[in-house]
């Protein structure tokens, strides 16, 4: 056996009637297309339930997988702590899944346990399925700050365990959608939450799960996003699956959407394998921006590549364009992977004589020296994207009405204390934006004084 169907759920605690005390009617289609979810698993009759939940244990560069024999939790934090539900692992699904991942050279598996108790994303799922069934075991999955890709290989090697152990297994995916619908919901409003909607939610109509892989990580970022990553890791548990879809239910009522999707697996289908066709057309996008790379974007390239390989550090270039090598300027580097940033380092001063040397020196940092990410791979070098980012001279503003987004990057300065955005970024719209973004950056609280100053970057990709 394998997995024989697969279901997008959303998690708001308002939808139980324990927490919503009658706001709930509010998203009844909502309530109306999980309970039919939960029929229909029960038609299934699973031996286990491999569920993946945005609030259970996440790290940047690791999937956990709950480890135990067994898990309990409660509602009490959402004001019902009556609502409680206890599970069984599968342990043995959780063993054979760790070492399918291992053999991928994927890093997954038990360790790191922060919180043993249920999270509210695997609460609520299993709150409408037990009303229904309650013969099975689970399976709970983190999500992690990892590619897309890798999500969908997670998937990919949870298909193979089910297989690998003759298990009948029901995926459920759960994952809210945009958090900014409405400027009363919880988070405000942004046009990129109802169109991040509209574009999942016919994602989710049509069984496109390529389209799961592909959207822009700034863009989903504003749109304030839950389950995306929930959602690719189901649709690589149905690489090369034929599937029948169908979008059961959404509502935004408030602030927030709710997606309610089924997939029914009906077979074999090749022409569904996305992974490979992801990898092909990131291929493609990569061998095609290489060759449009300008003389900055090439030598920061070969600076991060050689020290990578060798650990040396490469000599400014004789064949350098003039003005790289007779002026002086900050130097952001930027390194992308799978749609993702993958390391960003620059100064907004120059530290060395020249740009040449500004873009070689931030290059092998922003590989190997951004706290936020591990150190770049000698694997890793052919699947990076490159852009350099030319500061200007930075000059002090009054107000935001003399920014611009699109033209301006922005600095926050309080005492020692700076933070820097760069311009004309995907998802950061308005200067406010701008500034909120460059505060938290610098650590500034809004409520205290700070300057504003802005520049204008010459970008080169």
């Amino acid at each position: 056996m394998s997995i024989v169907g697969a279901f997008i759920v959303p998690h708001p605690p308002i939808i139980l009637p324990e927490v919503g005390k009658g706001e709930e009617k509010d998203i009844q289609k909502t309530i109306d297309a999980y309970r039919k979810v939960a029929q229909c698993i029960a038609a299934f009759k699973p031996e286990t339930i491999v569920l993946t939940s945005p609030h259970s244990v996440m790290y940047a560069d690791y999937f956990h997988i709950s480890p135990g024999e067994s898990a309990w939790g409660d509602m009490r934090q959402f004001g019902a702590p009556d609502v409680e539900i206890g599970v069984e692992y599968d342990t043995e699904f959780v063993q054979e899944l760790s070492g399918q991942a291992k053999k991928q050279n994927l890093p997954a598996g038990t360790m790191g346990e922060r919180k043993r108790a249920l999270d509210h994303g695997t609460l609520i799922p299993l709150y409408f399925l037990n009303m229904c069934y309650t013969d099975y075991r689970l399976v709970r999955i983190g999500l992690s700050g990892l590619s897309p890709l890798d999500h969908y290989r997670l998937g990919k090697c949870i298909a193979q365990a089910a297989e690998s152990l003759d298990r009948r297994v029901v995926f459920i995916a759960s994952g809210d959608l945009s958090h900014r619908l409405k400027e009363d919901g919880p988070y405000g409003y942004t046009p990129e939450g109802p169109e991040f909607d509209a574009q999942v939610t016919n994602a989710m109509m049509r069984g496109d799960f390529l389209r799961f892989l592909e959207f822009d990580e700034a863009f989903c970022e504003t749109a304030a996003e839950c389950g995306l990553r929930s959602f690719q890791v189901m649709a690589g548990a149905l690489d090369g699956k034929a599937v029948k879809s169908e979008l059961l239910s959404y509502e935004g009522t408030f602030g927030v959407g709710y997606g309610v999707a089924s997939f029914w697996v009906a077979g074999e289908d090749g022409s569904r394998r996305f992974g490979e066709q992801y990898e092909k057309r990131q291929r493609a996008f990569l061998d095609q921006a290489k060759q449009k790379e300008d003389a900055y974007v090439r030598l920061a390239r070969k600076a991060l590549e050689t020290y990578v390989r060798t650990g040396e550090r490469i000599k400014r270039p004789l064949e350098a364009p003039a003005e790289m090598c007779s002026q002086a300027a900050g130097v952001f580097v930027s390194l992308k992977k799978d749609g993702q940033l993958r390391g960003c380092i620059g100064t907004i001063e120059p530290e060395t004589v020249c740009v040449a040397d500004e873009i070689i020196e931030n290059a092998i940092s922003a590989g190997t020296h951004d706290p936020r990410f591990h150190s770049v791979a000698e694997e890793e070098l052919g699947q990076l994207l490159y852009s350099v980012d030319v500061l200007g001279k930075p000059e002090r503003v009054a107000s935001v009405a003399e920014l611009d987004a699109k033209r301006y990057g922005v600095i926050v300065s309080k005492g020692w204390k700076r933070g820097l955005l760069l311009p004309n970024l995907e998802g950061v719209n308005t200067p406010e934006q701008q500034i909120s973004i460059a505060l938290k950056k610098a650590g500034i609280r809004p409520s205290e004084e700070y300057t504003i100053e802005r520049f204008e970057v010459t970008r080169h990709k």
